[in-house]
């Protein structure tokens, strides 16, 4: 096949469409799943019953199913009986709440991680619960994970052509829809080479975060 640059000029505003809504999907979604893991992981580790074992059979659910049926019960079934919400912004919670089940098991990991005698400080200092998770035990947590959390962004990226199946149309979604109306291969392309340099970068600069924290 022979590569056509006028085709690739074609393409070049649907696909700037396509980046902005994959940013937004992107960054949007990492940050509900970065905000609502950390909910996830301090209510699984509650001492009230009532309170961890239904949140933990919550995660494992969203967990252990498809982001794709998930996506289409949000789009299709949550209207019903409930209020109908726009292709991204369905796309941007569906995100979200899958990824934050991963970060909820890296956030449970780094409090782990947590020395014991970290805890037997300021019990013996008698901070207050609030106060030793905020000043104490998050800090240290966090510093540790941030690394980890970082892949789920990557991972983000990766799994964002899912919400092209609700009509929030990516950066692949665009490119599908362009090729099926000129059959012709370029958009693929372009959008393969823009997944790359978007997802390498971001690795390296995780790498080195890592390498920067370890020291």
């Amino acid at each position: 096949m022979n590569w056509d640059w006028s085709v690739v000029e074609d393409f070049m505003p649907s696909f700037w469409d396509g980046v902005l809504v994959t940013l937004q999907a992107l960054a949007l979604g990492s940050l509900i799943a970065f905000a609502l893991g950390l909910v996830w992981a301090m209510a699984q580790r509650s001492p009230r019953k009532w309170i961890s074992w239904p949140v933990t059979a919550v995660t494992e659910f969203i967990r252990n199913t498809p982001l794709l049926v998930q996506l289409f019960f949000l789009f299709y079934v949550v209207p019903t009986f409930g209020p109908s919400m726009s292709p991204l912004v369905t796309g941007v919670i569906g995100l979200g709440l899958h990824y934050s089940t991963y970060t909820a098991e890296v956030y449970r990991a780094g409090i782990d991680g947590v020395p014991v005698g970290q805890w037997e400080a300021a019990t013996a200092l008698s901070l207050p619960r609030r106060r030793t998770w905020t000043s104490v035990i998050l800090p240290q947590a966090i510093r540790r994970v941030i690394p980890a959390l970082g892949n789920y962004v990557v991972a983000m990226l990766k799994d964002s052509p899912m919400i092209a199946v609700i009509g929030a149309f990516e950066m692949l979604g665009e490119a599908r829809a362009f090729s099926n109306l000129t059959f012709t291969f370029e958009a693929y392309t372009v959008v393969g080479i823009a997944f790359i340099l978007i997802a390498y970068p971001a690795s390296l600069l995780l790498r080195a975060l890592e390498r920067r924290l370890a020291q």
